[in-house]
């Protein structure tokens, strides 16, 4: 079989090993792919793989010999899979790997916002501290986290290995999740959306993004914050207005963000969060430490090596 994958460089930008594949058919992997670029580099191919190189109903349908897509990620919304769906197209996805890099990813975050480590490194590094009058200072107000109370929107694998964390700095932990399956007690405790948004200390996102959740965090939402609490998402970018959370960070009607994703990634020179108050974005590399992307590597060779032998694994086509 043939195999393409249209942007491997992401995933594996050299550290590890695609040789895998070679068991399962020919293979050609592209760092990345333009837009304009995508169906000639998928023609021909059985299989592909793509991390965020869009896959829509024009493309696919163009695809004669298209059977299978494996989605290198746990959302899938690069992929049309309706019309995936309506040719017969297999469409997997990675649903697992990354669940204990996420949560230490928000509590990277969370303690940034709180302990403001970087920040008093540079002033000791600038020579503030050889030049106090005191044995100690601090630049900013410092959080403790014991007694807080997080919030957590999404009590899946992720939101939930999040909430085991948060339990461990002696937080409180309370969740909305629309799918939830029975939860124990001791994990946290259900609560309606609003509600969470009025009582947590910190709220973290850990919802997939569908059409009914776009713009969940809404100027709304965000007036029934604390003005002291901080949001943190490391989930989909457009589970946020952007412009209303930067206009709630400049105002001070909250006390800081955490962001790990944005609506347009990379984002333009304007997006009025790169300069708001007390926010600080990472370049969706939460999901990137070296195991996580092991273990995504390894899930998506198996993944290819399961349809292959009849029998898909991970499948998202409903």
């Amino acid at each position: 079989m043939r195999i393409v994958v249209l942007d491997g460089y992401t995933l594996n930008p050299g550290d590890l090993d695609w040789s895998p594949l070679e068991a399962l058919g020919s293979y050609t992997i592209y760092p990345r792919t333009p837009p304009d670029q995508v169906l000639g580099r998928a023609m021909g191919a059985e299989i592909i793989l793509t991390n965020k190189t869009i896959l829509n109903r024009d493309t696919i349908v163009q695809l004669p010999t298209l059977r299978y897509i494996g989605v290198l990620a746990t959302g899938y919304n690069v992929v049309d899979v309706a019309a995936a769906k309506q040719r017969g197209i297999i469409v997997t996805n990675v649903p697992t790997y990354g669940t204990a890099s996420v949560a230490q990813m928000v509590f990277a975050h969370l303690l940034n916002l709180t302990q403001h480590v970087a920040a008093h490194a540079e002033s000791v590094r600038a020579g503030d501290w050889t030049r106090s009058e005191d044995f100690c200072y601090w630049r900013f107000q410092l959080v403790e986290l014991a007694g807080l109370t997080m919030g957590i929107v999404g009590f899946g694998r992720i939101g939930r290995e999040t909430g085991k964390l948060a339990r461990a700095f002696g937080m409180k932990v309370i969740y909305h999740d629309v799918f939830a399956a029975s939860v124990p007690a001791e994990e946290g405790t259900a609560v309606d959306l609003d509600t969470l948004f009025c009582e947590s200390d910190v709220v973290s996102l850990h919802c997939p993004l569908t059409d009914t959740n776009l713009g969940l965090v809404s100027a709304a939402r965000l007036n029934l914050m604390k003005p002291t609490a901080f949001l943190i998402n490391t989930s989909r970018g457009p589970l946020v207005d952007e412009s209303a959370l930067a206009e709630a960070l400049n105002s001070g009607r909250i006390a800081g963000a955490g962001l790990d994703v944005l609506c347009v990634e990379p984002p333009s020179s304007d997006n009025p969060l790169l300069t708001a108050k007390n926010c600080f974005i990472t370049p969706h590399i939460a999901w990137a430490t070296r195991a996580a992307r092991q273990r995504l590597l390894e899930t998506a060779v198996a993944n290819v090596r399961a349809f292959v032998q009849g029998k898909p694994e991970n499948v998202v086509t409903p």
